[in-house]
This record gives structure tokens, sequence and C-alpha cells, in this order.
């Protein structure tokens, strides 16, 4: 158990390190990990929308659908949060890039 814990933290991890380079791919493969629950994390839809929403802002037409899917089971203030946590995501990675 302890292993395969460790490498989904490992995945997870790199998989932000990835999308805070502008790896749009990254962040439709953290929305997707937080929506399903893969790699041992529990579903978060918050986490989700938030990644989706970054994928989608590339021009992903995959990321929107998800997006729009998981939106439906969630409420307007999860998905404010959401919101502000991508925003807040975009503006901390911009700094870090300038």
């Amino acid at each position: 158990m302890g292993n395969s814990l460790k490498s989904a933290t490992f995945l997870i991890e790199s998989r932000i390190a990835d999308a805070a380079r502008g790896d749009f791919n990254a962040c439709y493969d953290l929305g997707i990990i937080y929506s399903t629950g893969a790699a041992g994390v529990g579903i978060d839809l918050i986490e989700a929308h938030k990644w989706f929403n970054l994928a989608a802002v590339s021009g992903s037409e995959a990321a929107q659908q998800c997006r729009a899917d998981i939106a439906e089971d969630m409420t307007a203030r999860e998905i404010a949060e959401a919101q502000r946590a991508a925003r807040a995501f975009l503006q901390a990675t911009s700094r870090r890039a300038a």
C-alpha cells in the first residue's frame, strides 16, 4: 500500500509541476484523476473542475465537456471556489514565469 500511495503522490506532483509549466494536457490529466478518484486520491470535484477549467482555457474540448459534466453535480458555491482556485493557479504560475 505504501508504495502505490507514494507513486500516486509522485504522479500527481509531477503532473502539477507540468501544469505549472503550461502543459494543459497535464491539467486535463489532473481533472480526470480528481473527478474519478484515480491514483488513490479521493474524488474532489472542486479540484477536478479547477483542472478541467485550466485545460479548457487552452481550447481542450474534452476538458470543456468534462467540466460541464461535473458542474452538474456541484453547487454554485463549489463552482465559484473552483474558478477562484483556477485563477489563483494561473496568477501564481504567470508570476513564476515572468
